[in-house]
């Protein structure tokens, strides 16, 4: 076969550029679409991203204290930066002296944080005194001694599953000692035996190694088992810590109540007496309310112009 009869090969460019152009189109729209769902994923990821909530122990309570117990409430103030809610699945706490376990305890489902939110989730906590007296014989009533509160938040969060947030909390806490009480002396200002009217010279020794600034107190007082005052007393003092202080209470009764015992009181002899109340008291650790009592202590009756040189006091 001659060359002139040799089949001939054309180009098509034209078409090949079509197919270019088809292969540009083609790919740049795949691209926007692409950088469309890029854009629109970065936007939900920044709208729903997930982060570690933070936690502080804002603060310690005292609302009730007795001589037996003492409870605390511990405040933990948690924050979610979530945009949904997230589960506080378990609180761990623990309360040590100088290292030694006082208490320990979980809570278990213990609430939900609102997204974008917080909450200040309460802990209750409660300390029986006769129980760590018994365990660590040098805690003496009375007494202050440091403690830290150990708490450990368990948290699931979704994306991030189930973290741990340990916090620690320092501070004081009383062993309150109920303050000694005593009638020192009753003093009569008038006397018939319809009624008598006197003052009852009531001293109040602080043990404890804080100060007690007194509001209120609210007493009975009985003189040979018989109830001579009852009343509730509003006055504004400082009981010094290991120190006393007398307050004087006005009476009144009915010595003719007292039968042939009330002789003996007029001749001077020692009368046995009770006393029972309680005294409403600020402290450094907070409001307390704390039982007084004296049973089977001895006072004199005296006219108001004795001698208080030989007071006698049990």
């Amino acid at each position: 076969m001659s060359s002139s009869d040799s089949p001939k090969v054309t180009e098509r460019k034209a078409d090949k550029d079509h197919d270019d152009n088809n292969d540009g189109e083609g790919g740049g729209f795949f691209d926007k679409v692409k950088g469309f769902i890029e854009d629109i994923g970065e936007k939900i990821e920044d709208a729903v991203s997930f982060g570690k909530p933070t936690a502080d122990v804002t603060g310690i309570h005292i609302p009730h204290i007795s001589l037996e117990k003492v409870e605390l409430i511990a405040d933990v103030l948690i924050t979610n930066p979530n945009p949904v809610p997230i589960p506080l699945v378990d609180i761990e706490y623990l309360i040590e002296s100088e290292e030694r376990k006082l208490m320990s305890g979980t809570i278990p489902d213990s609430g939900t944080i609102h997204a974008h939110g917080s909450e200040t989730v309460k802990i209750p906590l409660l300390l029986i005194y006769d129980d760590i007296k018994s365990t660590y014989g040098d805690i003496k009533p009375g007494s202050i001694i440091p403690y830290k509160i150990r708490v450990v938040l368990h948290i699931d969060i979704p994306v991030i599953g189930r973290i741990s947030i340990p916090l620690e909390k320092n501070g004081e806490i009383p062993v309150p000692y109920r303050p000694d009480v005593n009638v020192s002396k009753i003093k009569f200002e008038q006397f018939s035996f319809e009624e008598a009217t006197a003052t009852l010279h009531l001293n109040l020794d602080n043990k404890n190694d804080f100060d007690l600034g007194l509001n209120s107190m609210d007493y009975e007082v009985w003189l040979s088992n018989v109830s001579i005052a009852s009343a509730e007393m509003k006055e504004t003092t400082n009981i010094k810590k290991q120190e006393a202080t007398t307050m004087n209470l006005p009476i009144s009764f009915r010595p003719k109540d007292f039968g042939s015992a009330m002789w003996d009181m007029i001749r001077g002899k020692g009368t046995g007496y009770t006393i029972k109340g309680h005294i409403d008291v600020n402290t450094p650790f907070g409001h307390m309310k704390i039982p007084i009592c004296k049973e089977g202590g001895t006072t004199r009756l005296k006219k108001g112009d004795d001698d208080d040189d030989d007071d006698d006091q049990e």
